[in-house]
């Protein structure tokens, strides 16, 4: 049997947040910043673009990371964890992908909420992701969280 390499992988990286996934977390954390959008696809008034490259912007407040999905992915996810330890606390959306060192260097530090089921992305044509998917959560200060 030959199993498709689609399977396990995917040919994008830029994974549209779904809106109601993100509403419901927004109620809880309050967002104030999306660390990687488009004019397209922010999801908060305050946002990073990629011409921005919010790796090199300063994160701070309470922050939506839905970051690119590829190689680059592990910088983001130790970008989120270094701005919560500033101060920041940071939501990431990612594949839960646990066998990988930025899952055990950094993903493992914060509080992990496993996703059931596979996530419909957003975009111009909504697909069911390839992969499971994880929600993160960075605080600095753990159960001082306020809404914004």
């Amino acid at each position: 049997m030959s199993l498709s390499p689609g399977l396990f992988s995917s040919t994008r990286d830029d994974w549209a947040t779904p809106q109601a996934l993100f509403d419901e977390l927004d109620r809880e954390f309050g967002f104030t910043l999306d660390v990687c959008a488009t004019a397209e696809n922010a999801k908060c008034e305050r946002f990073y673009s990629p011409e921005e490259d919010g790796l090199k912007q300063p994160w701070t407040g309470v922050c939506w990371c839905n970051p690119p999905y590829g190689r680059r992915i592990g910088a983001w996810i130790r970008k989120a964890y270094e701005s919560a330890q500033a101060g920041a606390t940071v939501v990431c959306l990612i594949p839960a992908r646990t066998d990988t060192s930025y899952w055990h260097e950094y993903v493992m530090r914060g509080e992990v909420r496993f996703i059931r089921g596979r996530v419909c992305f957003g975009g111009r044509k909504p697909s069911r992701s390839p992969f499971p998917s994880a929600i993160v959560v960075f605080e600095a200060a753990r159960g001082e969280r306020r809404k914004a």
